[in-house]
């Protein structure tokens, strides 16, 4: 038994053709150097079945012979456990980067380091207070701490509406976020579509596995997934990679169904409001249509999407939003201002309303005062300002002390120890009663400006800030130091996992991204064989040139 005569003629071409198919493939790469998320291709070059088959053997025969090559299949070259490791850092850098850019907007509005930051407002005001109990009877001097006072109630008014503004944007980020990543979801599930119709006739789907890959990838920054290839019914190439199963990690809930393509999911971000008319994210909602599963935001793991429902706000119990716990970095702030000011403003307002306005100068009486400074009891921070009396009459502002010989000893011992005590909604009903002065006795005095002082001095009292017992001022900068370490903290772990994110993206670009320099030095190695083949082809025909048309004429 012998091989055919144009056995090598064959095994020539297919030689040539091999190399041709891995010269297409390096163009391919070539072509696509710059092409984002494009994974190099290679062909793999198998042997084809040697002459005769193994059944076929038997002792006259002394041997196989091969009969070539071919281009068995195109695959991609890269690493599963690389996309692995990029994706789990790319979800706690996405969770960190929402976070730290939260924060660091949140510090931009809060920002006291020029002269019109609140805390240079705060202690204007208080610099205005000590000012007025030196010369208390100064109009020009009770002007300038009236309009202290409405700076500064326009400075806290003003951070309240930045702070809510920013925390709207961020609701309706989520808004267009969840619809990101709807979509990312629904292509990557019409992608596993194509990739199901093709795959079980043995075609490799290089580059819908690209797109996978690049889907996969934006997913991962929004929310932490879990995927796991689904191999393609039929008779597909081993090489073949089949659709993805992804599912949200930590929870088991399939989002895209390698298998099946009626299983997609879809998420919704619900958000309620509380009768106060504030709304908060109350949880979050995955359907495929027919059944929904629904999550508390606590369950949801870290990632983009969390991130930015934590910066706008959510229910720590959504079955009971109006007494629930609102949880997130700007309500926590906005809470925070609103009892800063609410302790505050008590505060002076109980030491203002025991003091006593310059006289009328109609009547010449003066008057106990009111409230320096009045609120909506939702939102003091958003919506404090001087009180309409003060607002209409500086000479309204309480800066005198009553006269202490006009208290009756009873009434006076008792003033004295009410007041050490700073008991001063007691003392405000002593003041009003007026058995508590002696009959004619003048109750203040214009030039008195003690009240003043004791209103200036409320920035050194220790007061009751929900349970935190402290001054205004070193309760003030605890919240500032506060949003600043936890801002330092985010920047920190966000540029932390951003090092790891890339250094992976590194080694994945070492192994999948396309090299010039390799394609070039391939390309040259397979334009070599392919010349090599040609050649051969050429050998194979004078070979049989000589034996068909010169062997056989010796007798003529």
């Amino acid at each position: 038994m012998a091989t055919s005569t144009f056995h090598g003629l064959e095994t020539a071409r297919r030689g040539m053709m091999t190399q041709q198919a891995a010269l297409r493939t390096v163009g391919h790469n070539i072509a696509n150097a710059n092409t984002p998320g494009y994974t190099r291709q290679r062909v793999n070059f198998v042997q084809t079945q040697a002459y005769p088959g193994v059944g076929r053997n038997a002792p006259s025969i002394p041997g196989q012979v091969g009969t070539g090559v071919m281009a068995g299949s195109i695959q991609r070259i890269r690493d599963a456990f690389l996309d692995l490791q990029y994706r789990q850092h790319n979800t706690q850098n996405g969770y960190w980067d929402a976070r730290a850019d939260a924060l660091i907007r949140m510090e931009e509005i809060l920002n006291d380091l020029d002269s019109n930051g609140l805390a240079n407002q705060i202690n204007q005001f208080w610099s205005k207070l000590q000012d007025l109990s030196g010369d208390p009877e100064d109009t020009a001097v009770r002007y300038v701490l009236r309009e202290q006072a409405v700076s500064l109630a326009d400075s806290f008014n003003e951070q309240y509406m930045l702070l809510e503004q920013v925390r709207d944007d961020y609701g309706n980020e989520i808004g267009v976020v969840t619809d990101h990543l709807n979509s990312l979801l629904s292509q990557l599930n019409e992608i596993n579509a194509q990739i199901r119709k093709v795959e079980p006739s043995g075609y490799v789907t290089n580059d819908l596995y690209d797109e996978q890959d690049r889907l996969l990838d934006q997913i991962s920054a929004i929310i932490p997934i879990e995927v796991q290839r689904v191999k393609s019914g039929g008779n597909p190439n081993p090489v073949a990679e089949g659709a993805v199963t992804v599912t949200l990690k930590g929870t088991g809930i399939t989002l895209v169904n390698g298998a099946d393509k009626y299983a997609l999911q879809q998420f919704e971000v619900t958000k309620t409001e509380n009768s106060l008319g504030d709304e908060y994210v109350s949880g979050i909602s995955i359907s495929n249509g027919t059944d929904t599963v629904n999550l508390n935001v606590q369950e949801l793991p870290q990632g983009g999407l969390k991130g930015l429902i934590e910066a706008f706000g959510y229910y720590q119990d959504p079955t009971d939003i109006d007494n629930s716990e609102v949880n997130g970095i700007y309500p926590k702030m906005l809470a925070e201002l609103n009892v800063m000011v609410r302790t505050f403003v008590e505060a002076l307002n109980s030491a203002h309303r025991i003091g006593y306005t310059l006289e009328d100068p109609l009547t010449g009486e003066v008057s106990l005062g009111g409230d320096f400074f009045v609120f909506d009891e939702n939102k003091p921070a958003g919506t404090l300002k001087v009180s309409d009396d003060i607002l209409n009459n500086a000479n309204n502002i309480a800066a005198a002390r009553v006269n202490l010989d006009g208290l009756t000893d009873d009434a006076r011992q008792q003033y004295q120890t009410l007041l050490a005590a700073k008991d001063f909604a007691a003392i405000r009903t002593l003041l009003e009663d007026d058995s508590s002065f002696k009959p004619g006795a003048k109750r203040a005095f214009a030039g008195d400006g003690q009240n003043a002082l004791l209103l200036s001095e409320i920035k050194d009292i220790r007061l009751n800030f929900n349970g935190t017992a402290s001054t205004f001022s070193n309760y003030y900068r605890g919240v500032m130091g506060r949003a600043a370490v936890e801002t330092s903290e985010a920047v920190s772990k966000r540029d932390s996992y951003e090092v790891l994110r890339d250094n992976v993206q590194f080694e994945r670009n070492s192994v999948s991204q396309v090299s010039l320099d390799e394609e070039m030095t391939l390309m040259i190695q397979f334009q070599h064989a392919y010349n090599a083949a040609a050649r051969n082809i050429t050998q194979i025909d004078e070979m049989l040139d000589r034996i068909i048309n010169g062997m056989g004429i010796v007798g003529r």
